[in-house]
Formats: structure tokens, sequence, C-alpha cells
């Protein structure tokens, strides 16, 4: 074999592994504490930073947690999954604000640079006693397993279209969207907060397509999920990872 295709074979090669490599990062364990928090007032079960609103309908259910600045990394991580040990499969829903006013070993525990999770309380009394304070947990980022397709429930007017996209299987978060209508190519949206994209754009009686990109790299498009009638306010179901 040829010197140069050699090397074009050991350069794809080597992408195929430093992929592998970055896709595996994740799932090292790593050391974060944890706490837990009233679920009659909760903004994790009933709304959160996320902008799931009321995330038992979005299949998230109890098992939710809000995580640190640094772990929430202004929104990125939203809808990303994370095993705690003693095992419990957790759904990133909600921001756990900093609070820069008290120590980080006693009610600042969420201030940067702490990895912290402020869990549900379901979730938390399967890894603590329910009376326990702050607890040394590991963790570590794993996928998502979600039933049906990713959805997508819009919002908004003529001149401003919204999409709040949950159910994301495998990686969880999302780091891109585009739409398309009839009568337009892929256009970019841009992040509001959590996981509500926008753009500003009359979409109106055109079917939509999506295309959603995580933070792996996976890109998955779904064709014509919302049909030309579609109105502000409903949810519609396109494909999954």
């Amino acid at each position: 074999m040829d010197a140069l295709p050699l090397t074009l074979l050991y350069l794809i090669l080597l992408q195929t592994s430093l992929l592998t490599t970055a896709q595996l990062q994740d799932e090292v364990w790593k050391k974060a504490t944890a706490t837990y928090i009233n679920e009659t007032n909760a903004s994790i079960i009933t709304e959160g930073a996320c902008g799931y609103g009321g995330v038992h309908k979005t299949m998230y259910g109890k098992y939710s947690a809000g995580l640190s600045t640094l772990l929430f990394n202004r929104g990125t991580n939203c809808g990303a999954c994370y095993e705690g040990s003693p095992s419990v499969i957790l759904t990133a829903t909600d921001f756990c604000p900093p609070n820069y006013g008290l120590s980080t070993e006693y009610g600042g525990w969420c201030n940067f640079p702490k990895e912290h999770f402020e869990m549900s309380e379901t979730a938390f009394t399967e890894i603590a006693e329910k009376n326990a304070d702050l607890v040394p947990i590991q963790y570590r980022r794993v996928k998502c397993s979600r039933t049906g397709g990713i959805r997508f429930t819009v919002s908004g007017n003529a001149h401003f279209y919204q999409v709040l996209i949950t159910n994301v299987g495998l990686d969880g978060d999302v780091v891109g969207v585009k739409v398309k209508g009839s009568r337009t190519g892929w256009l970019p949206m841009a992040r509001n907060w959590g996981q509500n994209w926008e753009c500003n754009i009359n979409l109106i009686g055109q079917p939509l397509s999506f295309e959603v990109t995580t933070s792996k790299g996976r890109t998955l498009s779904s064709y014509n999920v919302a049909p030309a009638n579609w109105k502000f306010g409903k949810t519609f179901e396109g494909k999954q990872f």
C-alpha cells in the first residue's frame, strides 16, 4: 500500500480514537456533594431554570436535580443525566444558585467552583438518610434513557418564535438547534434560557422540521414534525437518538 493511503488511514483511525476518548470522558467517576430540597415547594420538580415547566409531564419525574454554577454551565447541561453513587439516576432540570455570603462548607455549596447536586427529596433518600445535611457523593455523566421521541413545544407569536426541547435521549442536553419551514432553509436558533430556543421569523402556516445537536456532536433531523396548521402552545414529537 502506498504511503499516502496509509497516512490517510492512520489519520482516520486517530480521529476515531480521539472521538471515542472524548465520548468516554464524562463517564469517569468524580467527587461532589449533595443536599435535597423539600418537594412541596421545589422548583426542580415544578418548574426549574431549564424551562421544563411541569417536569412530571416531560418524563423527568421526581428524579431531578439542580446543578451548581460549574455543572449548570449557563444552562448547557440542562437535560443531561447523571448517576450518583450509591446508584440513582438524575436529570438536570434546575440551577442551584451560589451564595457567596456563606462558606462553601455550610450554605455556599453551589458556589463556584464547587460540584454540587441539589436533589429532589425522592432521589436524595435513595443515597442517604432524610435527616442528613450535606453528604459526599461520587457521580458520573451517563446516557439518558427516554421513551418516545424528542418533544418540541412551540410558543411565541408571528414575530417571535420559541421552542422548548425535552425528552432528549442519549446525551440528554442540547447545544444547537435549527428550524426549517416549507418556505425556508435551515435557520439557526439561539438559546433563550435553559432549553428554550428562539428565532425572529414568521413560520406560521408552514410545516416545521427541527435539527438538534448535542454536546457529543450527535445531530438528528426530524422532518415535518409539526403540520402546516400547528398552533402555539402545542407539543410535537420527532425522532429520537
